[in-house]
């Protein structure tokens, strides 16, 4: 197993390299061109630009003996232009252009050395919380999600223009500003597809990008929706262990698989997460491993430490299953609380990813490996 942390680039995050090099245990950044709109062809050169910020160490550190370098095998995200989800041609670009972009993406990260890519296939909004910045019993925020209020919503530009206002200046992956200008389009868009034809337009990006996948030893990894269930009348379709099962059965190769996001895959009442790394355990080639408490039956909750005793998901089952399979691929603590001085202006982080929380967790869950593997 690989223990790594997300990274959102030089200038595009409140975290260094530096400050990631100090946590026990982490090798690999995770990373993607966070200035590019999904649809947008990656080239050769700007990966390579940013793989060698994140292998290499620089003069500061290699004049200070800091020797400890991380690698850059995953990606997160490649965003999926909404042509290729929908089928149709959306903001001046078909699906045809759309795939041929990503294929072409998918080929250029591969010759630079990425083993994984991660993506997802959600509707019009990526991750969606109603709360960027939600006070905690112990003093601490957290990312929350209220049901009755999304419930309550009649028009989904009010929770654009919330959470880009909570984003504190910083990309929020899935939350584009130039691409949700055309939210009215996107509504339009999306009416009439259902679960089946969805899979339909999964099944065709799967058989577009799955052989070059293949050629270039690029795993290609879903995140499960976020909520794990439909939101404002629009299809999801990796909600459920069901589900996930349907797009891996959509295209059998091994290359096609999964980030595991078990924070997510729980949002979803009735979910297993321990059950569902043990099925699923040769298709993950990355995981996320966070937790959330459900606070009322109409599902709302709110992000809270690693550890399982916080909240609803068995974080710990989750890394016993892990470390008894062997696993090899890549893990990342997921959202974090903002803890500390993170609550305030000067030093407010981008919404679930501070430093210290995440930091916390990665040594919770990999205490909880190391008990399983070298304890007796």
């Amino acid at each position: 197993m690989k223990m790594g942390f997300r990274w959102y680039g030089e200038g595009n995050d409140t975290i260094s390299l530096d400050d990631i090099r100090q946590i026990p245990g982490v090798e690999t950044i995770v990373w993607s061109l966070h200035h590019k709109q999904a649809g947008e062809l990656w080239e050769p050169g700007e990966i390579e630009a940013e793989m060698e910020k994140i292998t290499g160490l620089s003069r500061y550190d290699r004049e200070h003996g800091i020797t400890k370098t991380f690698n850059a095998d995953v990606v997160e995200s490649v965003n999926v232009h909404e042509s290729i989800k929908t089928g149709k041609t959306m903001l001046g670009m078909s699906r045809d252009e759309a795939l041929d972009n990503y294929v072409k993406t998918i080929e250029n990260l591969g010759k630079a050395g990425v083993k994984v890519v991660t993506y997802n296939f959600m509707p019009v909004f990526d991750w969606l919380r109603t709360d960027m910045f939600h006070p905690s019993p112990d003093g601490s925020t957290a990312l929350y999600y209220d049901a009755h209020k999304v419930a309550e919503l009649t028009d989904p530009q009010k929770l654009v223009d919330e959470t880009l206002e909570g984003a504190n200046g910083l990309t929020m992956p899935g939350w584009e500003p130039e691409r949700l200008a055309h939210l009215p389009e996107f509504i339009e868009a999306y009416r009439g597809i259902d679960h089946d034809k969805y899979y339909e337009n999964y099944k065709v990006f799967l058989d577009a990008v799955i052989p070059t996948c293949e050629k270039y030893d690029v795993k290609l990894a879903v995140h499960p929706d976020d909520p794990a269930f439909d939101l404002f009348g629009w299809p999801r379709v990796v909600s459920s262990k069901e589900g996930i099962q349907r797009v891996l059965d959509l295209n059998p190769s091994p290359y096609n698989g999964l980030c595991l996001c078990l924070g997510s895959f729980s949002s979803r009442r009735g979910n297993d997460p321990v059950d569902a790394v043990k099925t699923f355990m040769d298709r993950i080639h990355f995981s996320h491993v966070r937790n959330i408490k459900f606070l009322d039956e109409a599902g709302s909750f709110s992000e809270v430490g690693h550890r399982a005793s916080e909240g609803d998901v068995d974080t710990v089952g989750i890394m016993k299953a892990y470390a008894e399979a062997d696993y090899q691929g890549y893990i990342r603590p997921d959202h974090g609380r903002h803890l500390w001085d993170e609550n305030t202006p000067e030093h407010k982080p981008r919404p679930g990813y501070g430093l210290y929380d995440r930091a916390l967790g990665i040594q919770y869950l990999l205490g909880v490996w190391d008990t399983v593997r070298y304890g007796k």
